[in-house]
């Protein structure tokens, strides 16, 4: 079964998508900021990230730039969800990116072709 990391500060929307992809039959783990999220990585097995751009510690960005300087988690790939900042900084560092709000049936559309269920 696949594990996927949601990393956004806002505990709203991580829920929601948690629950929408719990449904769909992943397992989920939730992080609140980048630095969290870089630990969980080191603890636990995953296939996939989804993280939001703007929150506290570590953004989005920094946190995929310090994914792939880890040649363990470099190949991992991170879906992108932003407000305004979606199409800013580095997008070609993402697998893919959403502007919030998104649409959940094309969010799990796209876990599932990364995934490749």
């Amino acid at each position: 079964m696949n594990t996927i990391l949601i990393v956004d500060d806002e505990y709203l929307i991580a829920d929601i998508l948690g629950f929408a992809l719990e449904d769909e039959g992943f397992l989920v783990e939730k992080a609140s900021n980048g630095c969290k999220a870089l630990e969980a990585l080191k603890e636990k097995r995953v296939q996939l990230v989804i993280t939001d751009y703007m929150m506290p510690l570590l953004n989005g960005e920094e946190l995929v730039r310090s994914m792939r300087e880890d040649p363990e988690l470099s190949e991992l790939p991170v879906i992108l969800m932003s407000g305004a900042q979606a199409n800013q900084g580095c997008p070609e560092l993402f697998a893919a990116v959403f502007d919030k709000p998104f649409d959940m049936d094309c969010m799990i559309a796209k876990v599932r072709e990364l995934l490749g269920t």
